[in-house]
């Protein structure tokens, strides 16, 4: 080997060298934000904005130990649907702050938190619908277990469950999965069941189907059919007392979100 050879190859070593040690090392966390607009606001398949359109975001921190945090708006009406003209009530907003932990075990990935829905300001237990009320602000914990495209969770309310007096210790149990149809397509049926607890009315059962497709730069769009065996006709338990609005009705959603 010549010189030149030798100098060629001590320079390669020193410049490889130099290139691992200058290589950004990955991320121990990330930090996320995403806003978007709905058609309408549904969840758990009950209205929440009188069928009209929310403006919706969120932030997501997650570290790669596995924890957490994150927090999530939305306006909403629900809580404004249950005045009458002798006691309006208020509450305009949702905040939903979350914490947890993911992990695999058994090769099932696995997820497990708190997650508080904080109704700013609001005045529920004020409402003279002849049904009594809570402060609407609930505490849940919840635990998902996913295999491959199959996903299910369990939630458990830790006080009285968006304002219904003596009920905590509710429950929803969320059955869905997610489907890569290739092109940045993806469909997601759902089922659920929310249980009141001490409240019968007030249970039902809930389905969905979603398309979503990614449209690149962190842009995304979705179609939701939804539908629930909730009792919403006048009078019953998801019928606004004042407007009679059914919340409970089949609809579709439609939404954009900007995810960065």
């Amino acid at each position: 080997m010549n010189i030149k050879s030798k100098l060629l190859l001590a320079l390669l070593a020193t410049s490889s060298a130099a290139f691992a040690q200058t290589a950004p090392a990955a991320p121990e966390s990330t930090l996320g934000y995403n806003v978007g607009v709905v058609s309408e606001y549904r969840y758990r398949g009950i209205a929440q904005t009188h069928g009209q359109p929310a403006l919706q975001g969120g932030v997501d921190y997650a570290n790669t130990n596995g924890f957490y945090l994150g927090a999530w708006a939305s306006t909403i009406r629900w809580i404004k649907d249950n005045s009458t003209a002798a006691s309006p009530v208020k509450g305009p907003v949702e905040i939903d702050l979350y914490g947890g932990y993911k992990g695999e075990a058994a090769g099932l990935a696995y997820d497990v938190g708190y997650l508080r829905y904080q109704y700013q300001g609001n005045t529920l237990k004020d409402t003279g619908t002849g049904t009594t009320w809570t402060n609407a602000n609930t505490d849940e914990i919840y635990g998902a277990v996913t295999a491959g495209a199959y996903t299910a969770k369990y939630s458990y309310s830790l006080s009285d469950l968006f304002g219904n007096i003596n009920s905590k210790g509710s429950t929803y149990i969320d059955l869905s999965a997610t489907f890569d149809l290739g092109d940045g397509y993806s469909l997601v049926p759902h089922v659920g069941r929310q249980v009141v607890k001490n409240t019968a009315a007030a249970n039902y059962t809930d389905l969905a189907l979603t398309l979503n497709k990614d449209l690149g730069d962190g842009l995304s769009a979705s179609a939701s059919a939804i539908s629930t065996n909730g009792n919403g006709a006048s009078g019953g338990f998801y019928s606004s007392p004042y407007q009679s609005f059914n919340q409970a009705k089949s609809t579709v959603v439609l939404g954009v979100k900007y995810s960065f």
